[in-house]
């Protein structure tokens, strides 16, 4: 499992899950439409903490910079 996911993505994916886990325990969201996107949020986190998005790599995107292999 290759990480394929960069910085950037990384900082929208974890403030989307507080986002949506704000709106969910607050009770702005509810119902299927709630647990609906609560999961989603769960499985954000999980991707950010992780590295690595299984549809990124489905589709063949790399947000994760390359390093300068001369180390410049």
């Amino acid at each position: 499992m290759k990480s394929n996911i960069g910085s950037t993505d990384k900082i929208v994916r974890i403030l989307l899950a507080i986002v949506i886990a704000v709106l969910y325990f607050t009770k702005v969201i509810s119902g299927t439409t709630g647990i609906i996107l609560l999961v989603l949020g769960v499985i954000l986190l999980l991707t950010a903490l992780i590295n690595f998005c299984p549809i990124w790599a489905m589709l063949g995107i790399n947000t994760k910079k390359k390093k300068d292999k001369a180390g410049v």
